[in-house]
């Protein structure tokens, strides 16, 4: 167990360095690329999150990764995710392949069970996001949408209108 507090000053003050100018690398390339990069994110947003979280820490601490390396795999992963979500909103083929559709669990006061075992989603939680959202009673709520990004929405009782916010729900049948 060699080096296990404190390697040397070098290994120190390159860490340091890469960690920096790899942070304002991935700063300024998720600032050009846009808001959609790190919106509220579905599986797809979040799996390339979470790979430049990891691109950044392999250049911060593995010695055999060169800062330019590192920050053109940040800048690949940041263009194929601008590529592909620029692609899902003109293309459905494409939106349905990396996003699911929301799905309805609640209607009308009844809970759709077969939906929500099939989302993995208990009754209790369904209470949670009713009580976080300010909802005292599912008398109250027309329907419980699970949204493509695992958020739970509730929607009060439908007023009278033209352009319903659940359009794009899966029902199941």
């Amino acid at each position: 167990m060699e080096n296990i507090w404190f390697e040397s000053w070098e290994s120190l003050i390159r860490t340091i360095c890469l960690t920096t100018m790899g942070y304002i690398a991935m700063v300024f390339l998720l600032r050009v690329s846009g808001k959609r990069t790190l919106s509220k994110m579905n599986a797809f947003d979040f799996i390339v999150t979470i790979a430049l979280g990891s691109c950044l820490a392999s250049v911060a601490l593995n010695k055999n990764i060169p800062l330019t390396d590192g920050v053109t795999a940040i800048s690949l992963f940041i263009a194929f995710q601008y590529l592909l979500t620029w692609l899902s909103v003109r293309k459905k083929e494409v939106k349905s392949l990396i996003t699911n559709s929301p799905s309805l669990l609640f209607y009308k006061g009844e809970f759709l069970y077969e939906a929500m075992k099939k989302e993995r989603i208990t009754v209790e939680e369904i209470y949670r996001s009713g009580r976080q959202q300010g909802i005292s009673k599912l008398d109250e709520v027309n329907m419980v949408i699970l949204e493509t990004t695992g958020e739970i929405t509730l929607i009060q009782k439908i007023h009278r209108g033209t352009k319903p916010t659940f359009e794009d729900v899966k029902v199941p049948r």
